[in-house]
């Protein structure tokens, strides 16, 4: 059965924050045109862009972020928006299921050689935007997983299962992130560039246990180095670089560092540009590559910050958010767009390389206001940025306060394109389309769960995360963790920075709340 499509009566209402509204049923993705009212939909999703780290959030005298700005200022920015978790894998899982990660094992940080983790039988954001009558696709960074068993991977072939069977028509990935093997692009399943007929000898191996025979590694050939590892990071070079992981092979198809932004951000633009011209609504999933390490930008932003590669990179985010940008306009089609833009978890400064970043940080602050960062429950772990932009339909240049959950958008965005969501779809996913349409700015999500470890809740502004035995601090990276064997209560409406532990003052509150997260634990989120 097709499904209905949307008239401009239900997508007016929908537009104005008629949150739950919603079409009847699923459907096969219909072919041909589809109604034009239906919007495109681009998710712009940075890789550990912290809170503070676009001048729109307040940092303005140490950061210039014109795109990002631009987008803020016609559209709706988030003041209370968080990812699940504090860290790239289990945040992504989130995002495409609907369900928090921590509920299914092995949705830790993945390898590059990982098997793939959101799999054909989840059912996917990218499905549902296909029921609706979507083109889908994923552009840039990906560190999900790909085939079914880890390391078994055909590299030099076609790596299936992969993105397809899980709802995108195209995709142009990094099979993991930069700083892990192997260091090339798939594009619908195939290595990028990859010549084995006539260099059958450039053949694609991959391992995460040893090192192969005659390829030197970061840790034995420091001198072959131009980024030098100041933690990890070295076993195979590429490109002058150290990774995570061995490789051999693939001469012909391995990316330049400095080059990433510029060939995924041009990818993300051709599918643009052909689908605008197919006249059909698309679904874009957006990953940069910016700002993780290893941070080598394009000479065009070198030195531009002055703050060293950390700060040179957050420019060249702003470049591919303007590119993308300048494409909906010059095709006519920005005003038909929703375009939603955040950071999968917070910042980290030193992650691995010696770039100078802590040297030259300056006044600069990547986590804005909060305690913590990228691996932390503490907030600047998962509160991010977050902004949303649809002309004539979200209110330009207001800033809410509404608490807001990456989670969420799976739910509502299927209630913005007429979907129903079948039973034990998207678990976890709430439609908050009010919130993420700019219509409710103050309440938002009834409550904010995060994961880092161990995991906290936040109702109203007063957040409990639960005991842990974990480490207090990652000395490599500099960020306090947030783990304690105690409970900890924090009132974050007087205390943001999360320094005065009221646990002991508000028992019954630690009670409540402790009681109200065991019941997330135990049952789905969408109530």
């Amino acid at each position: 059965m097709k499904h209905p499509k949307l008239n401009l009566t239900l997508l007016s209402a929908l537009a104005v924050g008629a949150a739950g509204t919603q079409g009847a049923g699923a459907a096969a993705k219909t072919k041909g045109k589809t109604n034009p009212q239906k919007p495109n939909v681009v998710i712009i999703l940075a890789d550990d862009l912290g809170f503070g780290d676009i001048a729109c959030n307040g940092s303005f005298e140490t950061i210039a972020t014109p795109n990002v700005d631009r987008l803020a200022a016609q559209g709706v920015r988030f003041a209370n928006a968080h990812a699940t978790a504090a860290t790239s894998t289990p945040a992504r899982y989130s995002i495409l299921t609907g369900e928090y990660a921590w509920r299914q094992p092995g949705t830790g940080i993945a390898p590059g050689d990982a098997a793939m983790i959101v799999t054909p039988e989840h059912r996917t954001l990218p499905e549902m935007m296909q029921r609706a009558g979507y083109t889908t696709a994923a552009v840039g960074k990906w560190h999900l997983g790909l085939g079914d068993r880890a390391g078994e991977q055909d590299w030099n072939g076609v790596v299936t299962p992969g993105l397809r069977d899980i709802g995108f028509d195209y995709s142009y990935i990094m099979a993991a992130t930069a700083d892990r093997v192997p260091c090339v692009y798939i594009e619908n399943g195939r290595v990028v560039g990859l010549d084995l007929e006539n260099h059958p000898e450039d053949s694609i191996h991959v391992s995460y246990n040893k090192p192969f025979p005659g390829e030197p590694t970061g840790r034995k050939n420091p001198e072959l180095l131009k980024l030098q590892a100041s933690h990890g990071h070295d076993m195979a070079i590429v490109n002058g670089i150290g990774r995570i992981g061995y490789m051999t092979g693939g001469g012909s198809a391995l990316w330049v560092d400095e080059n990433i932004a510029d060939t995924i951000t041009e990818r993300a633009v051709r599918f643009i540009e052909r689908e605008a011209a197919n006249e059909e609504p698309f679904f874009l999933y957006f990953c940069t590559n910016d700002v993780h390490v290893p941070r080598a930008p394009h000479e065009r932003f070198v030195g531009r910050s002055g703050m060293g590669a950390r700060g040179d990179a957050i420019l060249q985010f702003d470049w591919s958010v303007g590119r993308i940008l300048e494409t909906l306009d010059s095709l006519g089609i920005a005003d038909n767009t929703l375009v939603i833009l955040s950071s999968d978890n917070g910042p980290v400064v030193d992650d691995g390389y010696r770039d100078r970043a802590v040297e030259l940080l300056g006044e600069h602050r990547p986590w804005g206001r909060f305690r913590g960062g990228k691996y932390s429950i503490f907030e600047a772990g998962t509160r991010v940025p977050a902004i949303a932009r649809w002309p004539k339909h979200i209110p330009a240049g207001r800033v809410s306060d509404a608490a807001a959950s990456q989670v969420d958008w799976f739910a509502s965005l299927a209630a913005l394109v007429g979907e129903e969501l079948a039973e034990g779809e998207a678990p976890d996913s709430r439609d908050q389309l009010a919130v993420w349409l700019g219509r409710d700015r103050k309440r938002g999500r009834a409550h904010i769960v995060e994961n880092a470890g161990t995991l906290s809740i936040t109702v109203d502004g007063w957040k409990y995360i639960a005991p842990s035995g974990g480490a207090a601090k990652n000395h490599e990276v500099n960020i306090e963790l947030g783990n304690s064997r105690e409970p900890q209560l924090y009132n974050l409406t007087e205390d943001m920075g999360e320094r005065n532990n009221l646990a002991a003052q508000y028992p019954e509150r630690v009670a409540r709340l402790s009681a109200l997260l065991e019941e997330v634990r135990t049952t789905n989120d969408r109530r």
